[in-house]
């Protein structure tokens, strides 16, 4: 299936590692355009090196700390200037760190706002106008399971990341005659540095080993496994396609039917 990606650029966030290199990698097979962004100069360019290698497209990289509203900004201008437009946007962010209520004072807060939310808010202000104007344009936020199911121990997540679904269904009805789709991706547990993360906290307050947090989450999914990044990263391509186009508005899971809702 040709998704109609080929020779559009597209901005993936966090691209060096998990979920956005996944996205990015499919993206390029794609023949999509990229420019990647990621905290972790030594991995992006890793990043940036193999997928143009592999690929043949042309790729951008830029180290940006997403949490800082100077280096949103920077990497949008560039993304900007180097090719003149962004045809799809990825959002995407490491997770706030794991906690209960008690645990987080109001700074902890404000940085998850700052990473999680103002990101996907100021990318997509600084892209949406030349895609309302261009008639096409895709946005894309990766955000997570707990905005449907919140997930224990997890309430900086659970808070703002829900914030971000409603912003995103919002705006999709304000772009919708635009030919500009917004859509939310749901990733559940999937094999990526951030779920060994959330199981290493887990174990550590329990008195449990990480293998014994990971089967935890695989017991409760009805797959019995966890997702791999490409698996995820094929719903993200689909969204991206000129095949999606009256797809909008949704916050859709990859989740091996963690979820339990019908909705």
């Amino acid at each position: 299936m040709d998704l109609g990606l080929r020779g559009k650029v597209a901005l993936v966030a966090a691209a060096s590692r998990g979920l956005g290199r996944a996205i990015a990698d499919e993206l390029a097979a794609e023949g999509a355009t990229l420019v990647l962004c990621a905290r972790g100069a030594d991995q992006l360019d890793a990043a940036k090196q193999d997928i143009a290698q592999r690929t043949g497209v042309d790729v951008r990289a830029v180290v940006a700390d997403l949490s800082k509203l100077e280096d949103v900004q920077r990497v949008t201008t560039e993304a900007l200037s180097a090719f003149g437009r962004v045809d799809v946007l990825v959002t995407n962010a490491g997770g706030p760190p794991a906690g209960t209520f008690e645990t987080h004072d109001w700074e902890t807060w404000e940085r998850a706002v700052n990473l999680t939310l103002r990101s996907v808010v100021e990318m997509t202000r600084a892209v949406l106008p030349g895609m309302r104007q261009r008639k096409w344009g895709r946005v894309i936020n990766v955000t997570s399971i707990a905005v449907k199911q919140p997930v224990d121990n997890l309430i900086l997540s659970n808070s703002v990341r829900a914030a971000v679904t409603g912003f995103a269904r919002t705006l999709a009805n304000e772009v919708a005659t635009d030919g500009v789709t917004v859509n939310n991706i749901l990733p559940g547990y999937t094999r990526t540095e951030r779920v060994e993360e959330l199981a290493t906290a887990t174990a550590s307050k329990e008195g449990l080993t990480q293998r014994d947090i990971v089967s935890r989450f695989e017991s409760q999914i009805p797959m019995r496994r966890l997702g791999e990044p490409p698996e995820f990263a094929a719903l993200a391509a689909f969204l991206a396609s000129e095949r999606a186009s009256y797809i909008t508005g949704q916050s859709i899971a990859v989740d091996g039917g963690w979820i339990r809702g019908l909705v």
